[in-house]
């Protein structure tokens, strides 16, 4: 999904609802020491902090989406007047799995991309504890399959080799399934949200909505 990625503008992940303007914060991410002072974060230190976490977690094909005009390298250029929208939506793989993790809490796109450094960094901490790995733990930002490579409802629902598909089974199969894949169940957000698409097309295309 990385690779399917653009540093700019940005590539918000389909799926996620966007923070309203009115409820975005000031950031809390500052730099500096006792001599000059706390002063807030640029975009090219909040790429620091975030290339190291990268690092820390052997990230691969990492992209950096925002709307603010990339660098040669891709990644977005400090010094730039703040974008009217100041997300950020960090593409990358981690075991050979995509993942998607945005963020527009804040005002500015620094303190985004330092928000989602320390949440890497957050996550780093939870693993010393043995409970789950760091790639178990990002499972719920698996990035979701763009339009264009969504699998049809039958596939997901595992029932494309039935010549006869009615919508008690596709139904049936919707529940079968979900008893396997909600979260609480030790399920996955991600395959949980295109099983609730996967049903929402049967339900259309077999004439329940």
């Amino acid at each position: 999904m990385a690779d399917a990625a653009t540093p700019f503008p940005l590539a918000w992940p389909q799926g996620r609802e966007r923070r309203l303007s009115s409820l975005r914060r000031d950031g809390k991410f500052k730099t500096g020491g006792r001599g000059n002072g706390l002063q807030s974060l640029t975009v090219a230190e909040a790429l620091q902090r975030l290339q190291r976490e990268l690092d820390m977690v052997r990230a691969r094909f990492a992209v950096i989406s925002t709307n603010l005009e990339p660098r040669l390298d891709g990644r977005p250029r400090s010094g730039q007047s703040e974008p009217n929208d100041p997300g950020v939506a960090l593409y990358f793989q981690l075991a050979d799995k995509p993942h998607c993790m945005p963020c527009d809490t804040y005002k500015r796109v620094a303190d985004n991309i330092a928000a989602i450094a320390a949440h890497i960094e957050a996550t780093r901490a939870i693993e010393r504890h043995g409970v789950a790995t760091v790639a178990e733990m990002f499972s719920g930002f698996a990035a979701l399959p763009s339009p264009d490579q969504e699998r049809s409802w039958r596939e997901v629902l595992e029932l494309h080799r039935e010549s006869t598909v009615t919508l008690t089974i596709a139904e049936a199969a919707y529940r079968r399934l979900a008893r396997k894949r909600h979260p609480d169940q030790g399920g996955d957000n991600t395959l949980m949200a295109e099983l609730n698409r996967a049903r929402d097309d049967a339900r259309r295309e077999l004439g329940d909505g």
